[in-house]
Protein backbone atom coordinates (compact mmCIF):
# COMPACT_ATOMS: atom_id res chain seq x y z
CA UNK A 1 0.00 0.00 0.00
CA UNK A 2 1.40 3.41 -1.01
CA UNK A 3 0.98 6.03 1.72
CA UNK A 4 1.87 9.73 1.52
CA UNK A 5 2.65 11.67 4.69
CA UNK A 6 3.08 15.46 4.76
CA UNK A 7 4.62 17.47 7.59
CA UNK A 8 5.50 21.09 8.28
CA UNK A 9 8.75 21.07 10.17
CA UNK A 10 9.85 18.27 12.43
CA UNK A 11 8.86 17.06 15.86
CA UNK A 12 11.25 18.36 18.49
CA UNK A 13 11.77 19.20 22.16
CA UNK A 14 12.45 22.88 22.73
CA UNK A 15 14.05 24.25 25.89
CA UNK A 16 13.00 27.70 27.08
CA UNK A 17 13.80 29.34 30.45
CA UNK A 18 14.05 26.18 32.49
CA UNK A 19 11.09 24.43 30.87
CA UNK A 20 10.69 21.99 27.98
CA UNK A 21 8.11 21.83 25.21
CA UNK A 22 7.40 18.59 23.33
CA UNK A 23 6.19 19.69 19.90
CA UNK A 24 4.85 16.91 17.63
CA UNK A 25 4.35 17.71 13.95
CA UNK A 26 1.06 16.17 12.73
CA UNK A 27 0.39 14.70 9.29
CA UNK A 28 -1.12 17.47 7.13
CA UNK A 29 -2.69 14.88 4.86
CA UNK A 30 -5.20 14.04 7.59
CA UNK A 31 -7.94 15.98 9.36
CA UNK A 32 -6.87 18.64 11.82
CA UNK A 33 -5.78 17.27 15.22
CA UNK A 34 -4.39 19.49 17.98
CA UNK A 35 -3.65 19.37 21.69
CA UNK A 36 -1.77 21.55 24.17
CA UNK A 37 -1.23 20.75 27.84
CA UNK A 38 1.37 20.60 30.61
CA UNK A 39 2.46 17.18 31.87
CA UNK A 40 2.08 16.54 35.59
CA UNK A 41 4.57 13.63 35.62
CA UNK A 42 7.14 14.09 32.81
CA UNK A 43 9.44 11.40 34.21
CA UNK A 44 6.70 8.80 34.02
CA UNK A 45 5.91 9.87 30.47
CA UNK A 46 9.59 9.62 29.54
CA UNK A 47 9.83 6.00 30.64
CA UNK A 48 6.49 5.07 29.06
CA UNK A 49 7.31 6.63 25.68
CA UNK A 50 10.75 5.02 25.89
CA UNK A 51 9.14 1.60 26.26
CA UNK A 52 6.89 2.36 23.29
CA UNK A 53 10.00 3.27 21.29
CA UNK A 54 11.49 -0.11 22.18
CA UNK A 55 8.41 -1.73 20.66
CA UNK A 56 8.84 0.26 17.45
CA UNK A 57 12.46 -0.71 16.85
CA UNK A 58 12.30 -4.27 18.23
CA UNK A 59 13.44 -6.81 15.64
CA UNK A 60 14.08 -10.34 16.89
CA UNK A 61 14.14 -11.94 13.48
CA UNK A 62 16.94 -14.37 12.69
CA UNK A 63 20.29 -12.64 12.20
CA UNK A 64 22.88 -14.52 10.08
CA UNK A 65 26.24 -15.39 11.60
CA UNK A 66 29.19 -13.03 11.26
CA UNK A 67 31.09 -14.07 8.13
CA UNK A 68 33.38 -11.05 7.94
CA UNK A 69 36.58 -13.17 8.10
CA UNK A 70 35.40 -15.42 5.29
CA UNK A 71 34.26 -12.45 3.22
CA UNK A 72 37.65 -10.79 3.75
CA UNK A 73 39.33 -13.95 2.46
CA UNK A 74 37.09 -13.99 -0.61
CA UNK A 75 37.76 -10.28 -1.21
CA UNK A 76 41.52 -10.90 -1.12
CA UNK A 77 41.16 -13.76 -3.62
CA UNK A 78 39.15 -11.52 -5.91
CA UNK A 79 41.76 -8.76 -5.61
CA UNK A 80 44.49 -11.17 -6.64
CA UNK A 81 42.42 -12.39 -9.58
CA UNK A 82 41.72 -8.78 -10.59
CA UNK A 83 45.46 -8.03 -10.58
CA UNK A 84 46.09 -11.00 -12.83
CA UNK A 85 43.35 -9.94 -15.23
CA UNK A 86 44.64 -6.36 -15.23
CA UNK A 87 48.14 -7.54 -16.17
CA UNK A 88 46.84 -9.80 -18.93
CA UNK A 89 44.60 -7.01 -20.27
CA UNK A 90 47.49 -4.54 -20.37
CA UNK A 91 49.59 -7.01 -22.30
CA UNK A 92 46.75 -7.68 -24.77
CA UNK A 93 46.12 -3.95 -25.30
CA UNK A 94 49.81 -3.32 -25.90
CA UNK A 95 49.86 -6.08 -28.51
CA UNK A 96 46.68 -4.75 -30.18
CA UNK A 97 47.95 -1.14 -30.24
CA UNK A 98 50.85 -2.15 -32.45
CA UNK A 99 48.55 -3.46 -35.18
CA UNK A 100 45.27 -1.45 -34.79
CA UNK A 101 45.33 2.42 -34.90
CA UNK A 102 42.20 2.75 -32.69
CA UNK A 103 44.15 1.18 -29.84
CA UNK A 104 46.99 3.66 -29.97
CA UNK A 105 48.27 5.03 -26.61
CA UNK A 106 46.63 8.44 -27.24
CA UNK A 107 43.18 6.91 -27.91
CA UNK A 108 43.43 4.71 -24.84
CA UNK A 109 44.41 7.68 -22.68
CA UNK A 110 41.36 9.68 -23.86
CA UNK A 111 39.05 6.70 -23.21
CA UNK A 112 40.44 6.32 -19.70
CA UNK A 113 39.95 10.06 -19.03
CA UNK A 114 36.31 9.98 -20.19
CA UNK A 115 35.67 6.89 -18.06
CA UNK A 116 37.04 8.57 -14.92
CA UNK A 117 34.93 11.67 -15.59
CA UNK A 118 31.69 9.73 -15.96
CA UNK A 119 32.46 7.61 -12.91
CA UNK A 120 33.11 10.77 -10.88
CA UNK A 121 29.75 12.25 -11.91
CA UNK A 122 27.97 9.04 -10.92
CA UNK A 123 29.57 8.70 -7.49
CA UNK A 124 29.18 12.39 -6.65
CA UNK A 125 25.45 12.21 -7.40
CA UNK A 126 25.13 8.98 -5.44
CA UNK A 127 26.91 10.42 -2.39
CA UNK A 128 24.78 13.58 -2.46
CA UNK A 129 21.60 11.47 -2.53
CA UNK A 130 22.92 9.28 0.26
CA UNK A 131 23.73 12.33 2.41
CA UNK A 132 20.25 13.77 1.83
CA UNK A 133 18.56 10.53 2.95
CA UNK A 134 20.82 10.32 5.99
CA UNK A 135 19.87 13.85 7.06
CA UNK A 136 16.21 14.13 6.09
CA UNK A 137 14.78 10.61 5.72
CA UNK A 138 17.31 7.89 6.59
CA UNK A 139 16.71 4.69 4.69
CA UNK A 140 17.64 2.72 7.78
CA UNK A 141 14.90 4.43 9.74
CA UNK A 142 12.33 3.62 7.09
CA UNK A 143 13.43 -0.01 7.24
CA UNK A 144 12.93 0.04 11.02
CA UNK A 145 9.67 1.99 11.06
CA UNK A 146 7.48 1.41 7.97
CA UNK A 147 4.96 3.95 9.25
CA UNK A 148 5.18 6.83 11.72
CA UNK A 149 3.41 6.31 15.08
CA UNK A 150 -0.25 7.27 15.28
CA UNK A 151 -1.64 9.59 17.98
CA UNK A 152 -5.32 9.93 18.84
CA UNK A 153 -6.79 12.78 20.88
CA UNK A 154 -9.94 11.40 22.55
CA UNK A 155 -12.35 13.09 24.98
CA UNK A 156 -10.86 11.28 27.99
CA UNK A 157 -7.30 10.40 26.93
CA UNK A 158 -4.50 10.55 24.39
CA UNK A 159 -3.04 7.35 23.01
CA UNK A 160 -0.10 6.49 20.78
CA UNK A 161 0.01 3.33 18.64
CA UNK A 162 2.86 1.59 16.82
CA UNK A 163 3.85 -1.75 15.31
CA UNK A 164 7.31 -3.31 15.54
CA UNK A 165 9.84 -3.63 12.73
CA UNK A 166 9.65 -7.43 12.74
CA UNK A 167 5.84 -7.29 12.52
CA UNK A 168 5.30 -9.22 15.74
CA UNK A 169 4.62 -6.67 18.51
CA UNK A 170 1.99 -3.98 18.96
CA UNK A 171 2.32 -1.10 21.41
CA UNK A 172 -0.27 1.38 22.64
CA UNK A 173 0.48 4.07 25.24
CA UNK A 174 -2.64 5.61 26.77
CA UNK A 175 -2.34 8.86 28.76
CA UNK A 176 -5.44 10.08 30.61
CA UNK A 177 -6.38 13.70 30.05
CA UNK A 178 -6.12 14.35 33.79
CA UNK A 179 -2.36 13.74 33.44
CA UNK A 180 -2.20 17.28 31.99
CA UNK A 181 -2.93 20.74 33.31
CA UNK A 182 -3.76 23.98 31.47
CA UNK A 183 -5.30 22.23 28.47
CA UNK A 184 -6.03 24.36 25.41
CA UNK A 185 -6.35 24.15 21.63
CA UNK A 186 -7.95 20.69 21.83
CA UNK A 187 -9.11 19.23 18.51
CA UNK A 188 -10.18 15.56 18.65
CA UNK A 189 -9.06 13.12 15.98
CA UNK A 190 -6.32 10.75 14.77
CA UNK A 191 -3.14 11.56 12.88
CA UNK A 192 0.41 10.40 12.26
CA UNK A 193 3.19 12.33 13.98
CA UNK A 194 6.71 12.89 12.70
CA UNK A 195 9.10 10.69 14.67
CA UNK A 196 12.86 10.14 14.54
CA UNK A 197 15.79 8.80 16.54
CA UNK A 198 16.71 12.38 17.43
CA UNK A 199 13.31 12.93 19.03
CA UNK A 200 13.71 9.75 21.08
CA UNK A 201 17.09 10.95 22.32
CA UNK A 202 15.53 14.28 23.29
CA UNK A 203 12.85 12.44 25.29
CA UNK A 204 15.62 11.26 27.62
CA UNK A 205 16.11 14.90 28.71
CA UNK A 206 12.74 15.06 30.44
CA UNK A 207 13.07 15.64 34.19
CA UNK A 208 10.56 15.89 37.02
CA UNK A 209 11.89 19.27 38.22
CA UNK A 210 11.27 20.95 34.85
CA UNK A 211 7.88 21.94 33.58
CA UNK A 212 7.12 19.99 30.41
CA UNK A 213 4.57 21.22 27.91
CA UNK A 214 3.17 18.72 25.45
CA UNK A 215 1.38 19.74 22.30
CA UNK A 216 0.44 18.44 18.89
CA UNK A 217 1.41 21.50 16.88
CA UNK A 218 -1.65 22.90 15.05
CA UNK A 219 0.29 25.62 13.24
CA UNK A 220 0.91 23.37 10.25
CA UNK A 221 -2.76 23.67 9.35
CA UNK A 222 -2.73 27.45 9.49
CA UNK A 223 -0.44 28.06 6.50
CA UNK A 224 -0.58 27.43 2.78
CA UNK A 225 1.36 24.22 2.93
CA UNK A 226 2.42 24.36 -0.70
CA UNK A 227 4.26 27.62 0.03
CA UNK A 228 5.73 26.69 3.40
CA UNK A 229 9.51 26.30 3.31
CA UNK A 230 9.44 23.51 5.92
CA UNK A 231 6.73 21.55 4.12
CA UNK A 232 7.78 18.10 2.99
CA UNK A 233 6.14 14.90 1.78
CA UNK A 234 7.21 11.33 2.42
CA UNK A 235 5.97 8.52 0.23
CA UNK A 236 5.98 5.13 1.96
CA UNK A 237 5.27 1.74 0.46
CA UNK A 238 3.84 -0.22 3.40
CA UNK A 239 4.75 -3.92 3.13
CA UNK A 240 1.61 -6.07 2.77
CA UNK A 241 2.77 -8.36 5.57
CA UNK A 242 3.25 -5.37 7.94
CA UNK A 243 -0.21 -4.01 7.22
CA UNK A 244 -1.88 -7.42 7.45
CA UNK A 245 -0.12 -8.33 10.70
CA UNK A 246 -1.01 -4.97 12.27
CA UNK A 247 -4.67 -5.29 11.33
CA UNK A 248 -4.89 -8.90 12.50
CA UNK A 249 -3.62 -7.93 15.95
CA UNK A 250 -6.17 -5.10 16.01
CA UNK A 251 -8.93 -7.58 15.14
CA UNK A 252 -7.76 -9.92 17.91
CA UNK A 253 -8.19 -7.10 20.46
CA UNK A 254 -11.89 -6.81 19.57
CA UNK A 255 -12.72 -10.31 20.84
CA UNK A 256 -13.61 -11.46 24.39
CA UNK A 257 -10.57 -12.45 26.46
CA UNK A 258 -9.57 -13.94 29.81
CA UNK A 259 -8.14 -11.36 32.19
CA UNK A 260 -5.31 -12.28 34.56
CA UNK A 261 -3.91 -9.86 37.15
CA UNK A 262 -0.16 -9.95 37.77
CA UNK A 263 1.60 -8.35 40.71
CA UNK A 264 4.83 -6.38 40.40
CA UNK A 265 6.69 -9.25 42.06
CA UNK A 266 5.19 -11.81 39.69
CA UNK A 267 6.15 -9.84 36.59
CA UNK A 268 9.63 -9.23 38.00
CA UNK A 269 10.12 -12.98 38.57
CA UNK A 270 9.09 -13.72 34.98
CA UNK A 271 11.42 -11.11 33.51
CA UNK A 272 14.35 -11.94 35.80
CA UNK A 273 14.22 -15.64 34.90
CA UNK A 274 13.99 -14.93 31.14
CA UNK A 275 16.97 -12.57 31.31
CA UNK A 276 19.13 -15.14 33.07
CA UNK A 277 18.12 -18.17 31.01
CA UNK A 278 17.91 -18.91 27.32
CA UNK A 279 16.09 -21.94 25.97
CA UNK A 280 18.13 -24.15 23.65
CA UNK A 281 15.17 -26.24 22.53
CA UNK A 282 11.39 -26.20 22.25
CA UNK A 283 8.91 -25.69 23.78
CA UNK A 284 9.38 -21.96 24.43
CA UNK A 285 5.88 -21.04 25.53
CA UNK A 286 4.54 -19.24 28.60
CA UNK A 287 1.87 -21.50 30.11
CA UNK A 288 -0.98 -20.06 32.16
CA UNK A 289 -2.74 -22.53 34.45
CA UNK A 290 -6.11 -21.04 35.32
CA UNK A 291 -8.33 -22.56 38.01
CA UNK A 292 -11.32 -20.56 39.34
CA UNK A 293 -10.81 -19.38 42.92
CA UNK A 294 -7.15 -20.36 43.03
CA UNK A 295 -3.95 -18.37 42.39
CA UNK A 296 -2.83 -18.22 38.77
CA UNK A 297 0.32 -20.19 37.93
CA UNK A 298 2.68 -19.07 35.17
CA UNK A 299 4.98 -21.83 33.89
CA UNK A 300 8.00 -21.02 31.72
CA UNK A 301 8.82 -23.81 29.30
CA UNK A 302 10.97 -25.85 28.77
CA UNK A 303 12.39 -25.41 32.29
CA UNK A 304 8.94 -25.89 33.89
CA UNK A 305 9.72 -22.89 36.08
CA UNK A 306 6.55 -22.30 38.06
CA UNK A 307 5.65 -18.79 39.28
CA UNK A 308 2.51 -18.65 41.41
CA UNK A 309 0.64 -15.34 41.67
CA UNK A 310 -0.72 -15.44 45.22
CA UNK A 311 -2.02 -11.88 45.27
CA UNK A 312 -5.21 -12.38 43.23
CA UNK A 313 -7.18 -15.60 42.57
CA UNK A 314 -8.45 -16.32 39.07
CA UNK A 315 -12.05 -15.15 38.62
CA UNK A 316 -12.86 -17.00 35.39
CA UNK A 317 -15.77 -19.42 34.98
CA UNK A 318 -13.82 -22.57 34.06
CA UNK A 319 -10.44 -24.21 34.43
CA UNK A 320 -8.10 -24.17 31.44
CA UNK A 321 -4.48 -24.11 30.39
CA UNK A 322 -3.38 -21.50 27.83
CA UNK A 323 0.02 -21.42 26.13
CA UNK A 324 1.24 -18.24 24.42
CA UNK A 325 4.47 -17.32 22.61
CA UNK A 326 6.61 -14.23 22.02
CA UNK A 327 7.99 -14.00 25.57
CA UNK A 328 11.39 -12.55 24.57
CA UNK A 329 9.62 -9.26 23.83
CA UNK A 330 8.52 -8.95 27.45
CA UNK A 331 12.01 -7.75 28.36
CA UNK A 332 11.22 -4.23 27.19
CA UNK A 333 8.80 -3.96 30.14
CA UNK A 334 11.72 -4.08 32.59
CA UNK A 335 12.24 -0.31 32.53
CA UNK A 336 8.66 0.19 33.71
CA UNK A 337 8.90 -1.99 36.84
CA UNK A 338 9.85 0.91 39.19
CA UNK A 339 6.76 2.86 38.04
CA UNK A 340 4.33 -0.06 37.88
CA UNK A 341 1.10 0.10 39.88
CA UNK A 342 -0.59 -2.97 38.44
CA UNK A 343 -0.26 -5.35 35.49
CA UNK A 344 -2.77 -7.47 33.61
CA UNK A 345 -2.60 -10.06 30.86
CA UNK A 346 -5.44 -10.60 28.38
CA UNK A 347 -5.55 -14.07 26.82
CA UNK A 348 -7.52 -15.29 23.81
CA UNK A 349 -6.39 -18.89 23.86
CA UNK A 350 -3.50 -21.22 23.11
CA UNK A 351 -1.37 -20.01 20.21
CA UNK A 352 -3.33 -16.75 19.92
CA UNK A 353 -2.13 -13.21 20.65
CA UNK A 354 -1.69 -12.07 24.24
CA UNK A 355 -1.83 -8.50 25.53
CA UNK A 356 0.17 -7.30 28.53
CA UNK A 357 -1.15 -4.13 30.18
CA UNK A 358 1.05 -2.05 32.51
CA UNK A 359 -0.53 0.78 34.55
CA UNK A 360 1.66 3.62 35.80
CA UNK A 361 -0.65 6.05 37.54
CA UNK A 362 -2.58 7.94 34.87
CA UNK A 363 -0.67 6.18 32.05
CA UNK A 364 -1.00 2.68 30.67
CA UNK A 365 1.15 0.75 28.19
CA UNK A 366 -0.40 -2.14 26.29
CA UNK A 367 2.02 -4.60 24.68
CA UNK A 368 0.49 -7.03 22.19
CA UNK A 369 2.44 -10.18 21.32
CA UNK A 370 1.31 -11.89 18.15
CA UNK A 371 3.32 -15.05 18.82
CA UNK A 372 5.51 -15.07 15.70
CA UNK A 373 9.03 -13.78 15.18
CA UNK A 374 8.61 -13.61 11.44
CA UNK A 375 5.22 -13.11 9.88
CA UNK A 376 5.34 -16.65 8.50
CA UNK A 377 2.73 -17.54 11.09
CA UNK A 378 0.11 -15.33 9.45
CA UNK A 379 -0.55 -17.92 6.76
CA UNK A 380 -0.70 -20.94 9.03
CA UNK A 381 -1.44 -19.82 12.57
CA UNK A 382 -4.65 -19.65 14.54
CA UNK A 383 -4.87 -15.92 13.81
CA UNK A 384 -6.77 -16.71 10.61
CA UNK A 385 -9.17 -18.79 12.66
CA UNK A 386 -10.21 -15.71 14.65
CA UNK A 387 -12.34 -14.51 11.75
CA UNK A 388 -16.10 -15.02 12.16
CA UNK A 389 -17.50 -17.98 10.20
CA UNK A 390 -19.87 -15.61 8.37
CA UNK A 391 -19.43 -12.26 6.65
CA UNK A 392 -21.08 -9.31 8.47
CA UNK A 393 -23.39 -7.39 6.16
CA UNK A 394 -22.60 -3.90 4.89
CA UNK A 395 -25.80 -2.66 6.54
CA UNK A 396 -24.66 -3.93 9.94
CA UNK A 397 -21.22 -2.36 9.51
CA UNK A 398 -22.89 0.92 8.62
CA UNK A 399 -25.15 0.74 11.67
CA UNK A 400 -22.20 0.07 13.97
CA UNK A 401 -20.24 2.96 12.48
CA UNK A 402 -23.26 5.25 12.91
CA UNK A 403 -23.33 4.61 16.67
CA UNK A 404 -20.00 6.46 16.99
CA UNK A 405 -21.21 9.68 15.36
CA UNK A 406 -22.40 11.18 18.65
CA UNK A 407 -19.44 9.92 20.67
CA UNK A 408 -16.15 8.28 19.59
CA UNK A 409 -16.32 5.96 22.60
CA UNK A 410 -18.95 3.24 23.11
CA UNK A 411 -19.36 0.09 25.19
CA UNK A 412 -20.35 -3.22 23.62
CA UNK A 413 -23.79 -3.08 25.23
CA UNK A 414 -24.40 0.46 23.94
CA UNK A 415 -23.52 -0.64 20.42
CA UNK A 416 -25.79 -3.67 20.70
CA UNK A 417 -28.74 -1.60 21.93
CA UNK A 418 -28.32 1.08 19.27
CA UNK A 419 -28.02 -1.41 16.39
CA UNK A 420 -30.60 -3.88 17.71
CA UNK A 421 -28.46 -6.78 16.47
CA UNK A 422 -27.67 -9.99 18.35
CA UNK A 423 -24.41 -9.98 20.36
CA UNK A 424 -22.73 -12.49 18.02
CA UNK A 425 -23.43 -10.33 14.97
CA UNK A 426 -22.25 -7.18 16.77
CA UNK A 427 -19.02 -8.95 17.74
CA UNK A 428 -18.51 -10.05 14.12
CA UNK A 429 -19.07 -6.49 12.89
CA UNK A 430 -16.69 -4.99 15.44
CA UNK A 431 -14.08 -7.59 14.52
CA UNK A 432 -14.36 -6.67 10.84
CA UNK A 433 -14.15 -2.92 11.49
CA UNK A 434 -11.09 -3.47 13.68
CA UNK A 435 -9.53 -5.55 10.90
CA UNK A 436 -10.13 -2.64 8.51
CA UNK A 437 -8.47 -0.20 10.94
CA UNK A 438 -11.64 1.76 11.77
CA UNK A 439 -11.81 1.23 15.52
CA UNK A 440 -9.84 -0.06 18.50
CA UNK A 441 -10.89 -1.96 21.61
CA UNK A 442 -9.62 -0.39 24.84
CA UNK A 443 -9.17 -3.57 26.86
CA UNK A 444 -8.75 -2.00 30.31
CA UNK A 445 -11.59 0.52 29.96
CA UNK A 446 -13.82 -2.05 28.26
CA UNK A 447 -14.89 0.35 25.50
CA UNK A 448 -14.55 0.62 21.74
CA UNK A 449 -13.01 3.77 20.31
CA UNK A 450 -13.60 5.00 16.77
CA UNK A 451 -10.28 5.89 15.16
CA UNK A 452 -9.15 5.37 11.59
CA UNK A 453 -5.60 4.12 11.58
CA UNK A 454 -5.05 5.21 7.96
CA UNK A 455 -6.04 8.48 6.28
CA UNK A 456 -8.11 6.50 3.77
CA UNK A 457 -10.68 3.76 4.32
CA UNK A 458 -9.18 0.31 3.84
CA UNK A 459 -10.66 -2.76 2.21
CA UNK A 460 -9.85 -6.44 2.56
CA UNK A 461 -8.16 -6.32 -0.85
CA UNK A 462 -5.75 -3.64 0.39
CA UNK A 463 -4.92 -5.55 3.58
CA UNK A 464 -4.17 -8.60 1.49
CA UNK A 465 -6.06 -11.76 0.56
CA UNK A 466 -5.84 -14.85 2.67
CA UNK A 467 -3.08 -17.28 1.81
CA UNK A 468 -4.54 -19.58 -0.93
CA UNK A 469 -3.13 -22.73 0.66
CA UNK A 470 -4.58 -21.78 4.05
CA UNK A 471 -7.99 -21.06 2.53
CA UNK A 472 -8.03 -24.45 0.79
CA UNK A 473 -6.87 -26.17 4.00
CA UNK A 474 -9.89 -24.73 5.84
CA UNK A 475 -12.20 -26.08 3.13
CA UNK A 476 -10.67 -29.55 3.49
CA UNK A 477 -11.18 -29.50 7.27
CA UNK A 478 -14.73 -28.15 7.04
CA UNK A 479 -15.58 -30.76 4.42
CA UNK A 480 -14.35 -33.56 6.74
CA UNK A 481 -11.92 -34.73 4.07
CA UNK A 482 -9.02 -35.23 6.50
CA UNK A 483 -8.45 -38.62 8.12
CA UNK A 484 -5.77 -38.69 10.84
CA UNK A 485 -4.24 -42.17 11.12
CA UNK A 486 -1.39 -41.42 13.54
CA UNK A 487 -0.87 -38.82 16.25
CA UNK A 488 2.13 -39.74 18.39
CA UNK A 489 4.34 -37.79 20.77
CA UNK A 490 7.95 -38.99 20.79
CA UNK A 491 10.10 -39.10 23.97
CA UNK A 492 12.12 -36.11 22.72
CA UNK A 493 8.93 -33.99 22.60
CA UNK A 494 8.47 -34.05 18.83
CA UNK A 495 5.07 -34.96 17.44
CA UNK A 496 4.39 -37.18 14.42
CA UNK A 497 1.18 -36.83 12.41
CA UNK A 498 0.12 -39.09 9.56
CA UNK A 499 -3.08 -39.16 7.59
CA UNK A 500 -4.96 -39.03 4.29
CA UNK A 501 -5.90 -35.61 2.83
CA UNK A 502 -8.29 -36.34 1.17
CA UNK A 503 -6.82 -39.55 -0.32
CA UNK A 504 -3.25 -38.30 -0.46
CA UNK A 505 -0.83 -39.75 2.14
CA UNK A 506 0.66 -36.95 4.27
CA UNK A 507 3.29 -37.07 7.04
CA UNK A 508 4.20 -34.20 9.33
CA UNK A 509 6.77 -33.66 12.11
CA UNK A 510 6.00 -30.91 14.66
CA UNK A 511 8.11 -29.55 17.49
CA UNK A 512 6.86 -29.03 21.04
CA UNK A 513 5.39 -25.66 19.98
CA UNK A 514 3.43 -27.34 17.15
CA UNK A 515 5.54 -25.65 14.49
CA UNK A 516 6.24 -27.64 11.34
CA UNK A 517 9.78 -29.02 11.12
CA UNK A 518 9.46 -31.47 8.25
CA UNK A 519 6.68 -32.71 6.06
CA UNK A 520 6.04 -35.16 3.26
CA UNK A 521 3.37 -34.69 0.62
CA UNK A 522 3.07 -35.61 -3.05
CA UNK A 523 1.39 -32.38 -4.23
CA UNK A 524 3.16 -29.99 -6.63
CA UNK A 525 3.30 -27.13 -4.08
CA UNK A 526 5.30 -29.22 -1.60
CA UNK A 527 7.39 -30.89 -4.33
CA UNK A 528 8.62 -27.56 -5.72
CA UNK A 529 9.00 -25.53 -2.53
CA UNK A 530 8.82 -27.78 0.50
CA UNK A 531 8.26 -25.66 3.62
CA UNK A 532 10.37 -22.74 2.36
CA UNK A 533 7.38 -20.97 0.79
CA UNK A 534 4.91 -22.09 3.43
CA UNK A 535 3.30 -25.49 3.98
CA UNK A 536 0.89 -26.84 1.41
CA UNK A 537 -2.85 -27.12 2.02
CA UNK A 538 -2.60 -30.83 2.86
CA UNK A 539 -0.01 -30.35 5.62
CA UNK A 540 -1.98 -27.46 7.09
CA UNK A 541 -5.23 -29.42 6.95
CA UNK A 542 -3.63 -32.40 8.71
CA UNK A 543 -2.33 -30.26 11.57
CA UNK A 544 -5.54 -28.24 11.89
CA UNK A 545 -7.68 -31.38 11.91
CA UNK A 546 -5.51 -33.02 14.57
CA UNK A 547 -5.71 -29.91 16.77
CA UNK A 548 -9.42 -29.19 16.26
CA UNK A 549 -11.94 -30.86 18.55
CA UNK A 550 -15.01 -28.84 17.68
CA UNK A 551 -15.30 -26.22 14.99
CA UNK A 552 -17.84 -23.38 15.22
CA UNK A 553 -20.32 -23.53 12.37
CA UNK A 554 -22.47 -20.51 13.24
CA UNK A 555 -21.88 -17.01 14.51
CA UNK A 556 -23.62 -17.87 17.78
CA UNK A 557 -21.37 -20.88 18.45
CA UNK A 558 -18.28 -18.89 17.39
CA UNK A 559 -19.16 -16.09 19.82
CA UNK A 560 -19.98 -18.52 22.63
CA UNK A 561 -16.67 -20.35 22.15
CA UNK A 562 -14.79 -17.07 22.55
CA UNK A 563 -16.73 -15.98 25.62
CA UNK A 564 -16.65 -19.33 27.41
CA UNK A 565 -13.25 -20.56 26.26
CA UNK A 566 -14.61 -23.69 24.56
CA UNK A 567 -11.84 -25.52 22.67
Amino acid sequence: MNLTLAYRGRSAIVSDRGSLAISLAPNLRRDRVAYDGTLRMPLRFREAIGALHDVVVSDLRYKPKDKSAYEAYIAERRRQEAEIRKTVKAQALATAAKSVPEYSPDALAKLEKDFRKMRSLYWNARLEYSSYLSKHDPELWRLLVPCDPVITVAPDCLYFECFSADESSYGCLTVNRDAFTHERNVCLGTTNVDYSWTLYEHFQKLRSYRETRFFVDPRGFEVLIEQASAYREEKIDLPPSWLKGFMQVQAAMSLPMRRVSISREGLYNVLAFLVRHRAARSPRAVRFELIPGQPVAIVLEPWERRIVLHSTPYTGARSEVIRVWGRDRLRLLARLLPLLDEAEVYLLGTGLPSFWSIRMGEMRLLLGLSGWTKNDWTGTSALDQLAPPAEPSDALLGDIAATFRDSPTRTFEEIRQRTGAAPAFVAAGLNRLALLGQLIHDLHAGVYRWRQIMPVALSLDVIGPENPETAEAKKLVRGHKVHVTRDERRPDGLRILEGLVPDRPVTLLLDADDRMLRGKCTCSHHFTGGLRKGPCRHLQALRDSANTHREPQTLEVWFASLCLGID
